[in-house]
C-alpha cells in the first residue's frame, strides 16, 4: 500500500470521545429516571439523533438538541426552565472535557509525517473538533483538517477533490465501519478499521466487509507495517 494522503478520523481513532457521550447520557437518565427507564430513555435520545441529522448534523450542539427534545418529549411538554437548564449544563461539560490520545497515536504520527500527507477527517462541530486537536497538541503533524457535515460518498468525493488526490491515492484510518470505511471502499480509496471498545450505536453495521482495500487492526501501530 502506497498512498499519497492517509487521514485519520478524530473520536475514538486519535483521542477518547464516546465514552465522555455515555456518561453524559448515563446523567441524563439519572435526571429523568422518575418518567422512564435508561433504555427507554437512551432509545429516545437516539430516535431524535437520528431524525435531527439532516437539521443539526452531527456534535456534542446536536446531541444537547436532542436531549431537549428527549426531555419535552418525557415530560409532556412541562419540564422546568431548571430543567432544561440541567441539560445544558450537561452539553457544556462535554464541550470542556479533557482530551486524552489514544495509546501510540503520536508515535504512528511521527513516525509517518514527512512520508505522507496527513489529514484529519472527522464529524461534529467544527468548533469543538478545532479545539481538541489543539488541545491534544497533535496538531502540527497535519496538513490539513476537514470537519465534515456527514461521511457519505459525495462528502469524500468533495475532499478529495480539495485535496487534488485520486481515490486510489487515498487512506483512511478510523473506528467505524459506517462512516469511515464503506463510503471510501464505495468510491475506489483504502481504508483500515481499529475498532474502538465502545461506539455509538448509529455507526453500527450488521455484516462483515470483505474487500481487497480493506484491513482491520487491533492498535493504531500496525499500520505502520503496512505503510
Amino acid at each position: 500500500m502506497s498512498p499519497k494522503i492517509i487521514a485519520f478520523d478524530a473520536d475514538d481513532t486519535l483521542w477518547h470521545n464516546e465514552p465522555y457521550f455515555d456518561e453524559a447520557q448515563e446523567r441524563f437518565c439519572v435526571l429523568f429516571q422518575d418518567y422512564a427507564s435508561s433504555q427507554e430513555i437512551l432509545g429516545l435520545i437516539l430516535n431524535h439523533q437520528v431524525k435531527n441529522l439532516p437539521l443539526y448534523g452531527f456534535g456534542i450542539k446536536a446531541f444537547t438538541l436532542s436531549m431537549i427534545e428527549t426531555a419535552l418529549q418525557l415530560t409532556n411538554h412541562q419540564i422546568s426552565g431548571k430543567g432544561i437548564e440541567q441539560i445544558l449544563a450537561i452539553g457544556k461539560d462535554l464541550l470542556q472535557k479533557p482530551v486524552e490520545l489514544l495509546p501510540n497515536v503520536e508515535s504512528v504520527l511521527e513516525q509517518l509525517k514527512g512520508k505522507y500527507k496527513l489529514v484529519v477527517a472527522t464529524k461534529g462541530d467544527l468548533k469543538d473538533q478545532h479545539r481538541k486537536l489543539h488541545d491534544s497538541g497533535i496538531g502540527p503533524y497535519f496538513h490539513h483538517i476537514e470537519v465534515l457535515s456527514d461521511k457519505a460518498e459525495l462528502d469524500y468525493e468533495k475532499m478529495l477533490g480539495r485535496l487534488d488526490c485520486k481515490p486510489e491515492d487515498f487512506l483512511m484510518i478510523g473506528n467505524s465501519l459506517k462512516s469511515d470505511v464503506l463510503p471510501v471502499l464505495n468510491i475506489g480509496g483504502h481504508a483500515i478499521h481499529i475498532p474502538y471498545h465502545t461506539t455509538w450505536e448509529y455507526e453500527k453495521i450488521d455484516f462483515e466487509i470483505k474487500h481487497e482495500n480493506f484491513k482491520s487492526f487491533a492498535s493504531i501501530e500496525e499500520i505502520l507495517t503496512i505503510v
